[in-house]
């Protein structure tokens, strides 16, 4: 039993040592300062370009805010509100209808996209996206549209899924422009670029996209999720954080950037905890970009096509698409089926054990659909990861039940050992192997819920799906901490408690919280102290560190630890109960009580 419980101690504070690591090195997110209004923006500037099939374009940054009394084109779906401006026919005012900031119905809406030089509401950076052309071959770049370009649409139009729009412009000199933006119910949006040429001589030009955002945005400093540029190049998956775009190298004629060729699929955007504007190139040619202004503060994500020829008299038509919206894992994979955009799901991110996150999503996914609650969907989880675990800790509990069986001839080796621990210790090990016994068998299960722990904690922190979602009375919200807190007795006294984003949070222990820490002792009770003083203190303080230590992380993480220690409670204490080895709990509670009692005697004396 001595050993049973080392094992167990060392697998507990190996537990403890990994969260407060994982507390240290990602912490509850902390809102940024919200950068100050660049009123810079983006476009490419002419490049030389050459007749490979890859156009090369350098990113300037030119003072054109666009101003409040610009023409737009409203956009209106079942799940985005927002406008075109037709000065630069960019994409720069789009807001989520399903989701708010708060749960405060009065709350506005999530803001996605705004525009540069404008006031935003929520305090919101400039971030948008905008289309057009660079030119090639000698063309003059005032023949093409630029950022101060006033578009035509016809009077009153109105982006729907059922109404697309069109802009055009005409140079003057014989080239004319159309582009018709579609959008479809959710969040993706089709974008045709289109050129006429009715001069005599043929041109060249290369269509291009790109989304800007300046500054870094708010809440965007947890290093456990993955925020900042993300791309796909013809199946290979990277993300680069802002502080690494920071820190890319620089490119002749573009700065600090990286670029690479796609030839196949691909795609690129920016990535938000639950937000993503992802630029999606047709199939075929292209060069993806990631750059940083520094001056201006800009971080740019560019899809760059083939160099055109536009023939004398003809017409040349490109199109892309680009996903403006949430990341909500059913829509992402209809794209990714349907919409034959290649890994689009990987834009969410699984994080290191994607091979437990994503098969662990999709079941609490499922459990949802049929049980209507997030909250319940998660402790339905917990039973079938538990019983999919079961033979491991069914093994486990068989094996603890039998070394509590073997205490009495433990401790007449312990007694005839004397002092020798090496003899002791060799006899122990004689006795473990003659009655088929594994000391290390009752840290498996404990080792094994680390991974499904953080596994689970990704889930949670970073689908979609649990955003206000709801669970039970005071639980509003499962990606957040329990609101409620023991410092105003729980909302009895009127006093305002530490905010999550507080340093003093951690104190602010609400009722789950309090919860888990009851549910870890109860547990930890169906063994008996271990007799080591050092290691009967460090056991006795377990749940209340972790209670502490949970206590601010997301309701639904605490649900999910709480579901497990009920269970584990009741199979271990079956199962040792079948193979006559019953835990005497309130016999070990009562005795744990009684040192505590016979130790502040001896203190006193």
């Amino acid at each position: 039993m001595e050993s049973q419980n080392r094992n167990l101690i060392l697998a507990t504070v190996l537990s403890v040592v990994v969260l407060i690591g994982w507390t240290y090195f990602f912490p509850p997110t902390k809102p940024a300062e919200d950068s100050t209004a660049a009123t810079e923006q983006t476009t490419p500037a002419a490049p030389a370009a050459s007749d490979a099939v890859a156009t090369t374009t350098t990113a300037a940054i030119e003072a054109a805010p666009t101003p409040a009394n610009a023409p737009r084109i409203a956009i209106d779906t079942p799940d985005l509100t927002g406008s075109i401006s037709l000065m630069g026919g960019r994409l720069d005012d789009l807001s989520l209808k399903k989701y708010q900031v708060s749960l405060d119905k009065s709350s506005p809406l999530v803001r996605l996209l705004s525009p540069a030089g404008a006031e935003v509401a929520n305090g919101s950076n400039p971030y948008y996206v905008l289309y057009g052309w660079s030119p090639a071959g000698g063309l003059d770049p005032a023949a093409l549209p630029g950022p101060k370009t006033v578009w035509t649409a016809p009077a009153g139009a109105v982006l729907t899924p059922k109404t697309p729009v069109t802009m055009t412009w005409d140079n003057g000199a014989g080239l004319k422009f159309s582009r018709t933006v579609s959008v479809d119910e959710n969040y993706l949006f089709t974008i045709r670029q289109s050129v006429e040429n009715t001069t005599g001589a043929p041109v060249r030009m290369a269509p291009y996209g790109i989304i800007a955002r300046h500054g870094i945005p708010a809440a965007s400093h947890v290093y456990v999720l993955h925020e900042g540029a993300v791309r796909m190049t013809d199946g290979k998956l990277q993300e680069t954080k802002y502080s690494a775009i920071t820190k890319l190298d620089a490119v002749s004629g573009e700065g600090q950037a990286d670029i690479l060729k796609g030839t196949q699929t691909g795609w690129i955007g920016f990535t938000d905890k639950y937000w993503m504007t992802t630029l999606v190139p047709a199939n075929g040619d292209f060069t993806s970009v990631v750059k940083y202004t520094a001056g201006s503060d800009i971080y740019q994500a560019e899809i760059r096509e083939p160099t055109v020829e536009v023939a004398p008299g003809a017409t040349v038509t490109t199109d892309t698409r680009l996903f403006a919206g949430a990341k909500e894992w059913e829509v992402i994979k209809a794209y990714q089926d349907k919409a034959g955009i290649q890994r689009f799901v990987d834009s969410i991110d699984w994080g290191w054990f994607f091979f437990l996150t994503k098969p662990m999503f999709w079941l609490l996914h499922w459990l949802h659909g049929a049980i209507g609650n997030m909250g319940w969907a998660i402790i339905a989880l917990t039973l079938i990861i538990k019983a999919l675990v079961f033979p491991l800790a069914r093994k486990s509990y068989i094996s603890m039940a039998k070394m509590k069986e073997l205490q009495p001839e433990m401790e007449k080796l312990k007694e005839a050992a004397g002092g020798d621990r090496t003899k002791m210790q060799q006899g122990i090990m004689e006795l473990y192997k003659k009655n088929k016994v594994n000391p290390a068998a009752g840290c498996l299960p404990i080792l094994l819920q680390i991974p499904i722990f953080f596994s689970l904690y990704k889930v949670i922190y970073v689908t979609i799906e649990l955003y206000h979602a709801p669970w039970i009375g005071w639980i509003h919200d499962l990606s957040a901490p329990d609101p409620t807190s023991i410092l105003n007795l729980f909302g009895l006294l009127p006093f305002a408690t530490p905010e999550p984003h507080s340093m003093f949070f951690m104190f602010s222990l609400g009722v789950l919280p309090i919860l888990l820490g009851i549910s870890m002792w109860f547990q930890q009770k169906l063994n008996p102290a271990p007799t080591d003083p050092s290691q009967a203190m460090i056991f006795a303080w377990m749940p209340w560190v972790f209670m502490f230590m949970l206590g601010s992380f997301a309701s639904g993480l605490v649900l999910y630890w709480i579901a497990n220690n009920t269970i584990t409670f009741v199979q271990q204490y079956i199962i040792m109960s079948m193979h006559g080895a019953r835990p005497d709990l309130f016999g070990n509670i009562r005795q744990s009580f009684k040192r505590k009692a016979k130790a502040k005697g001896g203190t006193s004396k």
